[in-house]
């Protein structure tokens, strides 16, 4: 399970993934946590050991780790960030970020090239990641890996996560492509240049300098063809695109917008839906999504749009992702529209409560506007005779 808000946008915006929104699945752990420290690394040494690792070489990967005290503040001090589409992205994607990022595109054209032709996976979409997850390498984190994913192992919250990445890491500690003491990171584990956990490079790592070394830390190269073949397992299809802006019609039925609804390019188009540049792509189920409401910028999002949500869950940071992809390959500024602010954090907790109270599946109530609260807003905005477009009003919390 990859799905980690990025170290940068934690740190610059104090947004949420999955770890702090709590979305998805997780497994159940693999050996009990908590207790001493020291008992559970040596459970978790006995373990490594049944799976067929030699006892030596697993003694010598744990001699150093430690409770990482660092990794355990970081990981409750996740924030919430709420802001819309509109503002999250202006805030993401500055110019420098954009400018770098096309000379990125030049400087690595010919890796770029390879990546496509063996992938089918956009140079826009992978520098886009790279862009947001470290600033192109810049900030990549600096938490000792093997002591955080150890430390969140221990940890009761979500030890199902990191103790098979421990492992992982003990595969790559074998390879030579991970050390104890010097391998670094984001705080949950995350490594190199897009920012990979330990068991997503040992299935998807690609040595693309050809050093005999799968180092995503310091090769451009080994990172982006990495990046490119977790998309790729991850079902990214081929040479299809995965976001485009859209005009919608006047009289546009909200209620059919949000990415659980699909319909074919073909029938969007008889309803009116034009995109904003180039011609619609012939798909059998995209999905119309309006982010910030129906005064709002409004988007086509294709098939390759729902395998973003297995890189990260959360909905902000993946539409911002996927359009910067977009500019990166040329496209034009979206049209924002004249939204309506959003509900700040109280009053977005104020209004899960009082969908739960009605019946509604919303999740945690965490003042996010997640998935499950954009499809309850969206029923009750419909039983209420409002613009059905999944955007929460201050209209619909007094209405309710």
């Amino acid at each position: 399970m990859r799905k980690f808000l990025s170290t940068v946008v934690l740190s610059l915006f104090t947004a949420t993934g999955a770890l702090a929104a709590g979305a998805g699945d997780i497994p159940d752990p693999l050996i009990e946590c908590g207790g001493s420290f020291q008992s559970f690394v040596g459970r978790m040494k006995d373990l490594a050991v049944s799976q067929g690792h030699d006892r030596a070489t697993v003694d010598k990967f744990f001699s150093s780790v430690y409770q990482d005290g660092r990794t355990l503040g970081a990981d409750g001090a996740q924030g919430i960030f709420n802001s819309g589409f509109v503002d999250f992205s202006r805030k993401l994607i500055s110019q420098n970020r954009l400018s770098v990022g096309r000379q990125k595109l030049e400087q690595y054209a010919g890796v770029f090239n390879e990546i496509e032709q063996r992938f089918g996976v956009s140079r826009g979409v992978l520098t886009a990641f790279w862009a947001f997850e470290t600033d192109f390498g810049g900030y990549q984190g600096d938490f000792n890996t093997l002591n955080s994913l150890v430390t969140l192992s221990h940890d009761c919250r979500r030890p199902g996560i990191f103790q098979p990445q421990v492992l992982a890491a003990l595969d790559l500690y074998e390879q030579g492509d991970f050390s104890p003491t010097g391998t670094t990171g984001a705080w949950a584990g995350e490594i190199g240049m897009v920012q990979m956990l330990p068991a997503d490079i040992r299935d998807s790592g690609i040595d693309g300098d050809g050093d005999g070394h799968v180092d995503l830390k310091k090769s451009a190269h080994d990172a982006l063809l990495s990046g490119a073949n977790m998309l790729s397992k991850l079902g990214w299809r081929p040479n299809e695109p995965w976001l485009q802006e859209v005009t919608l019609p006047s009289g546009f039925d909200f209620s059919k917008s949000g990415s659980h609804q699909k319909l074919s390019t073909s029938e969007w188009a008889a309803m009116g839906v034009q995109p904003r540049e180039g011609q619609l792509v012939n798909t059998a189920d995209a999905s119309i999504i309006v982010p910030n409401g129906h005064n709002g910028p409004a988007f086509l999002a294709y098939p390759n749009f729902d395998v973003y949500f297995e890189w990260n869950q959360s909905f902000t940071y993946v539409l911002t992702a996927a359009y910067f992809a977009n500019r990166l390959e040329g496209a034009q500024v979206f049209n924002a529209g004249n939204p309506s602010a959003p509900l700040d954090q109280g009053s977005m907790k104020q209004l899960q409560r009082k969908l739960q109270s009605m019946g509604h599946d919303v999740g945690e109530v965490d003042g996010i506007l997640g998935y499950n609260t954009r499809i309850a807003v969206q029923k009750e905005q419909m039983r209420l005779g409002l613009v059905a477009d999944a955007w929460p009003t201050w209209e619909l919390l007094n209405r309710l």
